[in-house]
């Protein structure tokens, strides 16, 4: 699935993911993967749903949803690089993913953010009710840096 608008391609298309510049992003400008491996953002793209947005074939935008097709997803690692943020791009490319044929019927879908609460309100996410729920396991400083990525 692709589209294109203003000179900005979204896609789906794994093939044109520019996996060095997506490691390069999370490794060193985000502030919940500071220090990923390569093999580590590779293995996760393989086993993810992928995303691009695109300039002049430069990617600029990247987002991954880790689901199973049919009951949960998660998405993760949403970036637009910076000199192209305040362009709406963010919103398009949850416009373009929220309506993905893999992501419909699902019973769930979840995220996690520091800063974005404003762009995810507007596609429907919302503070988890019940949240006392929940559990999980987080490893601290998982890429051995010595910083928290939580």
């Amino acid at each position: 699935m692709e589209i294109s608008e203003n000179g900005f391609i979204f896609s789906d298309q794994k093939a044109l993911l520019d996996i060095e510049a997506i490691h390069q992003y999370l490794s060193v400008e985000s502030y919940w993967a500071k220090g990923i491996p390569l093999s580590t953002v590779k293995r996760s793209i393989e086993n993810s749903l992928c995303f691009g947005i695109y300039k002049d074939q430069e990617q600029i935008g990247f987002a991954r949803w880790i689901t199973d097709k049919a009951t949960f997803a998660w998405l993760c690692d949403v970036y637009v690089k910076e000199n192209y943020r305040g362009l709406g791009l963010s919103k398009k490319l949850m416009s373009f993913m929220i309506f993905h044929s893999d992501l419909q019927g699902l019973r769930r879908y979840q995220l996690a953010t520091l800063d974005a609460h404003g762009l995810y309100e507007q596609f429907g996410f919302s503070a988890i009710q019940n949240s006392e729920n929940q559990m999980g396991i987080v490893i601290q400083n998982p890429y051995n840096l010595g910083i928290s990525v939580d």
